[in-house]
């Protein structure tokens, strides 16, 4: 069983971050980190800038995709995501933003089907320049800050050793619930990625 969407319908996938060298191994930038793995497994290429942001364009289980990497900095992603879903003329429900989150132990993942910004500031612009916060988002667990460390400082400092061995198979388990969401009911695929989740419906 499909979702509510038009099984034609344009999906808008964004993966949030931080652009630049310093910032590409950092907890912030686990959003770019999924993207790019989603991107270079269905040979899509991230050659095109629009407003702000670097798009790869293609097909993805059968459906049209816009992959996005705003390159705005995190604070400020709404400003590049709004226009481009405006423009596609996109319905928020088929708009997913994959972004790291403080809340939940490194490696972890939750997908909702809607909900507040949860303190990111990312999402927080998002939410404002779409208009809605009624959009699919899949959240990436990056784990607290150790003892009295700041949590802005921590989010841009890399994954530890031990840490990499458990974020990296985590991406790939983010693209198979993007590829999920695709082709499937969204609240199948939420309880299939939050395994072992309080929150396997929103």
């Amino acid at each position: 069983m499909m979702d509510e969407l038009n099984s034609t319908e344009r999906r808008i996938i964004v993966g949030l971050g931080n652009p630049g060298r310093e910032y590409a191994h950092t907890r912030h930038n686990a959003g770019f980190h999924v993207i790019d793995r989603l991107a270079e497994k269905h040979g899509l290429r991230f050659g095109k800038m629009m407003n702000r942001a670097l798009i790869a364009m293609g097909e993805i289980e059968g459906h049209k995709v816009i992959l996005v990497k705003p390159q705005t900095f995190m604070n400020d992603s709404g400003t590049a995501v709004g226009p481009i879903v405006k423009f596609y003329k996109t319905d928020p429900a088929g708009l997913l933003v994959i972004y790291d989150d403080l809340d939940l132990p490194v490696a972890q993942l939750r997908m909702r089907k809607f909900g507040g910004a949860g303190g990111h500031n990312g999402m927080k612009s998002i939410i404002t320049r779409v208009g809605t916060e009624n959009f699919p988002r899949l959240r990436v667990g990056i784990g607290r800050p150790p003892g009295r460390m700041d949590p802005m400082d921590y989010v841009l400092v890399p994954f530890t050793k031990s840490e990499q061995e458990l974020i990296q198979p985590t991406y790939d388990r983010a693209v198979d619930g993007i590829e999920r969401w695709l082709k499937e009911d969204i609240e199948r695929v939420m309880n299939v990625v939050n395994v072992g989740s309080d929150e396997s419906s929103a």
